[in-house]
Formats: C-alpha cells, sequence, structure tokens
C-alpha cells in the first residue's frame, strides 16, 4: 500500500512504521490515525515486534492544528479513534517499541507511554504543552500515569517544558537510551524477536486485564477531550497561534 503518513516496511518478524510527515512536524492527523490502525491490524497476523519511529528531529508533536484549523467544522474532533490506537499499542499481540529522537510532544507522548518498550538518542526530549492553550492531555494521561505514576504525569503537564533522555530515563518513560540509539535497537531485536508469539500475545492479555486504569478511564478521557475542543475560546487561541504564531497571553 501507499500511505500518505506512514513508512512501513517489514523484516523477518519485525514490522518498522515510520511517522512521516516531514512538512507538519510528524503531527497526528486523522489519517495517520486510520494509515496505522490499518498497519497494526495487518501486523497482528505475523510480526512478532513492532517499531514505531519518527524523523532524526522528531518523533511527533501531538496534533496537528493546522488541520483542525482548515476543517470547517473544528467541533467534530473526535479523539476516540487515537485512544483506541494506543490501547491496540498495548494490547497488541506483539512487542511495541517506540525508538525515539528529536522532540516527542502531547499525542506524541501518548504513543511513547503507549508503548511496551521506550528506546531513545541522547537528542530525544518529552513535553505536554497542552495547557498552553488551556487544554490538558486528557487522553494522554491514563497511559502516561500507568508508565510513570501521578506525581510525575502531573508536573510534565503542569509545567509544559521538555525534560530530556536522562530524565526521562530516570523517571521511568524510557526504558534505555544511548547516542547511537539505532545500535541499542538492533541489540533490543536480536533478543526479542525469537519470543513465540503465542506467549507474547497470553502475557499482554494477562497484563491488560491486570492493569485496567486505561480501560476504564477511556469514557471519561474521551469525554473531556471533547468538551475542552468544544470551548470556543479554546478554539480561538488554536487559530490564532495557527494565523499569527501568538500564543493566548502574547499582545
Amino acid at each position: 500500500m501507499n500511505y500518505q503518513t506512514l513508512r512501513v516496511r517489514y523484516q523477518n518478524k519485525v514490522g518498522y512504521i515510520q511517522f512521516y510527515r516531514p512538512d507538519a512536524n510528524n503531527t497526528i492527523n486523522s489519517i495517520l490515525v486510520e494509515e496505522l490502525t490499518y498497519v497494526l491490524r495487518k501486523c497482528e497476523e505475523a510480526m512478532t515486534v513492532v517499531v514505531l519511529e519518527g524523523l532524526p528531529e522528531v518523533f511527533c508533536l501531538g496534533a496537528d492544528f493546522h488541520d483542525m484549523h482548515h476543517d470547517g467544522n473544528k467541533t467534530a474532533h473526535d479523539p476516540e479513534p487515537l485512544y483506541n490506537l494506543w490501547l491496540q499499542l498495548t494490547q497488541g499481540s506483539y512487542i511495541t517499541i517506540s525508538h525515539v529522537r528529536g522532540r516527542a510532544n502531547a499525542g506524541g507522548v501518548g504513543f511513547v507511554a503507549a508503548s511496551d518498550i521506550v528506546l531513545a538518542d541522547h537528542t530525544a526530549q518529552f513535553s505536554l504543552s497542552e495547557l498552553l492553550f488551556g487544554l490538558y492531555p486528557a487522553c494522554v494521561l491514563p497511559f502516561l500515569i500507568r508508565r510513570i505514576g501521578f506525581q510525575k504525569a502531573h508536573y510534565l503537564t503542569l509545567m509544559t517544558q521538555p525534560i530530556l533522555a536522562q530524565q526521562a530515563h530516570e523517571w521511568g518513560l524510557v526504558d534505555a537510551y544511548d547516542e547511537k540509539s539505532e545500535s541499542l535497537l538492533r541489540k533490543h531485536l536480536l533478543r526479542l524477536q525469537r519470543l513465540p508469539k503465542t506467549g507474547i500475545n497470553r502475557y499482554k492479555a494477562y497484563m491488560s486485564q491486570l492493569y485496567r486504569n486505561i480501560h476504564d478511564s477511556k469514557h471519561r478521557a474521551i469525554a473531556a477531550n471533547k468538551e475542552m475542543f468544544s470551548d470556543q475560546q479554546i478554539l480561538k487561541w488554536i487559530t490564532r497561534y495557527v494565523e499569527e504564531g501568538k500564543f493566548p497571553w502574547d499582545v
């Protein structure tokens, strides 16, 4: 298939999926969600490991404000497909690895938090910028809290500033990092692709039932997200940022 937002290749039992929207800083639009959902379903059949990657300077910067701005019906924003995509990463019968280089922000952190393993290089940085626009990462937080705990996720949300790879590793958001992250990824894959797919499937199904917060929080997270994106003041701030590059506090 020809994808508009992804580059996909398969090697042995590993599926490599690269976010590829270089002109849009790898932001998330509905096409990316649809295409990635389709690819992950294909990976259920034969892949043991799925690797998510971005560009050298940016992994994924979250929602595409430009796309939302040019959508005639801005209040029709539906976060459920993206939330379901992150659930798919946590539940799929494959091991999911986020290989992060450069910036991961907002929904990009959602992909990271939903992955089984996170590897990074020394350029990686992670941030939640939503509160700058009067939003908060309602759909990201259930996955992020599951991974790093309430207070660290709370701090990251309030500060809106990026943390670097070393701090992300100390917090548990990153499992391993190295200046040569490609080599780090290869070492992990040598081990992980040997695991039997049936064992991975059973283990992840067990873990999914053991920790149900991401399931139980789905309705509340989606409702909160829809409420925020129906706030006309927030939409005006987003429009101003897209058109003029100004934050809400800029005169």
